[in-house]
């Protein structure tokens, strides 16, 4: 039987398990050790979030009800991702064999690099996992086949002990890897990955390491939750408790959201907030996902160029955008004020197809290239002009003159993402950044300028950017709240009440 998935991953968290525990033995701590930013992870970034943008969307068309996550076709699709902030350790085995894997609660099968791996130069670079050191190993034999971008890591399952810290989950299937593809693991700084997604996504149904830790009572509570450090001149990378939190690790209570997607930690989220002031875009609300493996904040590009407007980005592509606004501006302003259902206005003035039928559609023709054919043309110009009706939307919430409106519909324009997906700032104008909040659970969670801009590089060869990211998916609007968000807020993911807990983290 082979087992497939679509495996999207952003810049992954890497875990360092300690074998202390809390007061209660069944309460796992698992000490965190981090890596700097550099342009390799904001690489890596950029190519999980077109990974996961692709394959989202389809999961969502053509999976079956209430599983609109799943992506028929059983296939796993990963380009690259060569570094990561925090990185750790678990045992395969009796006695263990230790790899360093990903805990990633984007995916949720458990796969290592087997002894069986010959012809993968990247099995010569990682430990491999030898099932005859085993005394605990039990044959499966199901053949298994990831896709990636750069190639197939393929294997068997197979079944062991996993040891976390002091706890051992028995009788768990894992993936022995025994082909891996050329580049992307080669300099990778883990061996696997160990998923803590739900049971929905694990590929060949296979029980997730999580689920069987709370099936065979080795932790007190349904729970884990995340502590991220975010202090750059500390050894000590943050912690992963399962079984139950720390309160050491925040101040206030927690503010719970009800999972609405089970699969990833999916969630229904409310109004995004520049300065204080909404975007308008997300009021009426936005899917989000909370992900342990990636390093930045994803949204939807209109929000994103809104925000780098904001704070000032530059480097971003603009030509379209500012085509649209000064061809058609005046028109699109007075519809409105009219009062002209949104969604029409951009098929009356002939810019978007009256079979498109989905408003606020995603900027992928966009910031992937300029366009190869005119069908191509006009759907970047559809894209363009429903952007620009939020953008004016929200101008005239503010009474705001037409003239006033074009000049910051062409201000916005120049801030949208570029192929690259980077937004480049002045590393001196950061302290005067505006802030940017997050509605969650009717709570407003604050990021400033200081929590959201990353700084890469030393010296005089540093460059500060943006750690916001536009990311566009069919379906609609969704945001990715990676390590950017969760180093700021201490994350509870509530396996047992099927909700995800955010608290001040210090």
């Amino acid at each position: 039987m082979a087992c497939f998935r679509n495996l999207v991953l952003y810049c992954f968290t890497f875990f360092t398990v300690l074998s202390t525990s809390l007061a209660s033995d069944k309460l796992i701590r698992v000490g965190l050790k981090k890596k700097a930013i550099d342009e390799d992870i904001l690489r890596s970034s950029r190519l999980r979030f077109n990974d996961y943008s692709n394959k989202l969307g389809k999961r969502r068309n053509t999976a079956s009800p209430g599983r609109s996550f799943i992506l028929q076709g059983n296939a796993i699709e990963l380009k690259n991702y060569l570094d990561a902030q925090y990185y750790g350790e678990i045992g395969i085995g009796t006695p263990p064999q230790y790899f360093t894997v990903v805990f990633d609660t984007g995916s949720a099968n458990l796969w290592v690099p087997s002894s069986k791996c010959f012809l993968s130069l990247a099995c010569y670079l990682h430990p491999k996992f030898n099932r005859r050191k085993s005394s605990t190993y039990k044959a499966d034999g199901s053949q298994c086949n990831i896709q990636y971008g750069s190639g197939a890591v393929s294997g068997i399952l197979s079944e062991d002990t996993v040891s976390v810290g002091d706890l051992r989950v028995t009788n768990q299937k894992f993936m022995e890897a025994t082909k891996e593809p050329g580049l992307t693991f080669l300099f990778a700084k883990f061996d696997g990955i160990l998923g803590l997604g739900f049971q929905e996504i694990a590929v060949d149904d296979v029980t997730p390491v999580w689920y069987n830790m709370l099936d065979q009572g080795l932790v007190s509570e349904p729970l884990f939750s995340f502590w991220l450090n975010r202090d750059a001149n500390d050894d000590d990378g943050g912690e992963i408790i399962f079984g139950g939190m720390d309160s050491d690790h925040y101040t206030g209570n927690h503010t719970y959201v009800p999972v609405s997607q089970k699969g990833y930690w999916q969630f229904d989220m409310g109004d995004v907030l520049i300065d204080g002031e909404t975007t308008g875009f997300c009021a009426d609300g936005c899917a989000a996902i909370v992900d342990s493996g990636t390093s930045l904040l994803a949204g939807p590009s209109v929000i994103i160029a809104a925000i780098n407007e904001a704070i000032g980005a530059s480097g971003l592509i603009s030509w379209e955008c500012k085509a649209i606004v000064s061809q058609y501006g005046d028109q699109i302003i007075e519809m409105l004020l009219q009062k002209m259902n949104p969604s029409q206005i951009c098929t009356n003035l002939g810019l978007c197809s009256l079979s498109s039928n989905k408003f606020r559609s995603n900027l992928a023709s966009v910031v992937n290239g300029l366009p190869e054919s005119m069908n191509d043309l006009q759907d970047t110009e559809c894209v363009m002009c429903e952007m620009a009706i939020v953008w004016a939307q929200n101008q005239l919430m503010k009474n705001q003159s037409s003239e006033s409106i074009k000049a910051y519909l062409n201000n916005v324009c120049d801030h949208l993402p570029d192929p690259s997906g980077e937004a480049i700032v002045d590393c001196n104008q950061v302290a005067s950044m505006p802030d940017v909040t997050f509605t969650i659970g009717g709570a407003q969670f604050k990021l400033t300028a200081e929590q959201y801009i990353l700084e890469v590089g030393d010296g005089d060869q540093a460059q500060c950017i943006s750690g916001f990211m536009g990311f566009d998916i069919p379906s609609g609007p969704l945001w990715i709240l990676g390590d950017v968000f969760m180093g700021v807020y201490h994350t509870v993911f509530d396996y047992g009440n099927l909700q995800v807990g955010f608290a001040q983290a210090v």
